[in-house]
């Protein structure tokens, strides 16, 4: 797995998925807010399978 996730992104992708587990476990929208584990994880690894798929990365080239 390489990076393809950096920067703005990562930051954002992690805000994203803390806030809508934090609304699923308060209640506020449900079982849905689930899915910010999906954010979270593609945030701390820094890896993204659709991006990987569509050949796209947020990541500065060295």
């Amino acid at each position: 797995m390489s990076r393809n996730v950096g920067g703005i992104d990562k930051i954002l992708r992690i805000l994203i998925g803390i806030a809508l587990i934090v609304l699923a476990l308060t209640g506020t929208i449900g079982v849905w807010g689930w899915i910010g584990v999906l954010p979270l994880a593609t945030g701390l690894f820094n890896f993204c399978p659709a991006y990987k798929l569509i050949g796209f990365t947020t990541c500065k080239t060295k």
